[in-house]
């Protein structure tokens, strides 16, 4: 090394990167029951009673509710498990995802 001459140690950062987060929504629709969304929001996302009917309610009256904010594999999973639950009872119920 030349005198006067310095060198810089590149900046080492210990980031994790957090992966992508998704919000899993239900949608309202005219037949499914609200016995049905309750139990499903209990079963399914681990909701106490309370918040599962407020939940209801709020998609009731507004037409969707925000269920969750997760990873796009486990909000896939949700949607997946939403469909496969309500179809077989013949409920239309409908969950989506979207960025959060």
């Amino acid at each position: 090394m030349e005198a006067g001459t310095t060198t810089v140690e590149p900046e080492v950062r210990d980031r994790q990167a957090l992966a992508p987060r998704w919000k899993v929504l239900l949608l309202n629709d005219e037949v499914t029951t609200f016995e049905f969304v309750i139990w499903l929001l209990m079963d399914v996302f681990h909701k106490p009673k309370t918040k599962a009917e407020q939940l209801t309610w709020e998609i009731h009256k507004t037409g969707s509710a925000l269920i969750t904010v997760t990873t796009f594999e486990r909000a896939e999973l949700y949607v997946e498990q939403v469909h496969s639950l309500a179809r077989p009872r013949g409920f239309p119920l409908t969950a989506e995802i979207e960025p959060a």
